[in-house]
């Protein structure tokens, strides 16, 4: 089985870069939520440590505040306009280190960098247009949760569990929360 973590945004902040994505052409728009990666594809063939692990580190969580600003890139390694994460990165950074071990321990090719991407594998045109048209954007909203993503056998990403941070429970919201972030 694939995981992976993100943070999820708050409805007004992803809808608006999912339709910013869209307008530059990326496939992936409508299919992936804005988000940030805590822990990216990674395989685990014991879901309930990895659960048991995910939901600690969820628990051991105080929520933060998020501001995301400017446009970055991955170019010319991967071909990726990005919105930088400010406020926030540090918390980012620490979350994706401790999630990053255990049962989600692996190495990964690149240093972990937070980021929002808005446009990827799309023309070298649209990318550009990208990283100008938003090099002035900025949204900024706490951080409370983070969801528990399993990829499924048709490729797609499915929400097992929305995890409230500083929360001692055994019942995290499930896949039919409709809140992400607030």
């Amino acid at each position: 089985m694939s995981v992976g973590v993100i943070l999820g945004f708050p409805p007004d902040i992803a809808l608006e870069l999912q339709q910013w994505r869209a307008s530059f052409g990326d496939p992936m728009a409508d299919v992936i939520p804005a988000h940030i990666t805590l822990v990216t594809t990674t395989l685990t063939d014991d879901w309930e440590a990895t659960l048991s692990h995910v939901r600690e580190v969820a628990r051991n969580q105080e929520p933060f505040t998020v501001s995301i600003a400017g446009t970055g890139s991955f170019r010319p390694v991967s071909p990726v306009v990005f919105l930088n994460v400010e406020d926030g990165f540090g918390a980012c950074v620490d979350l994706h280190e401790r999630l990053q071990t255990g049962p989600l321990e692996r190495d990964l090719p690149f240093a972990y960098h937070p980021h929002v991407t808005i446009a990827h594998d799309v023309a070298p045109e649209s990318l550009d247009e990208a990283e100008t048209v938003l090099k002035d954007y900025r949204a900024t909203f706490p951080v409370v949760s983070m969801g528990l993503y399993e990829h499924d056998t048709n490729g797609i990403w499915q929400l097992r569990e929305e995890l409230d941070f500083g929360i001692e429970t055994d019942h995290p919201r499930g896949a039919d929360s409709s809140a992400r972030s607030r």
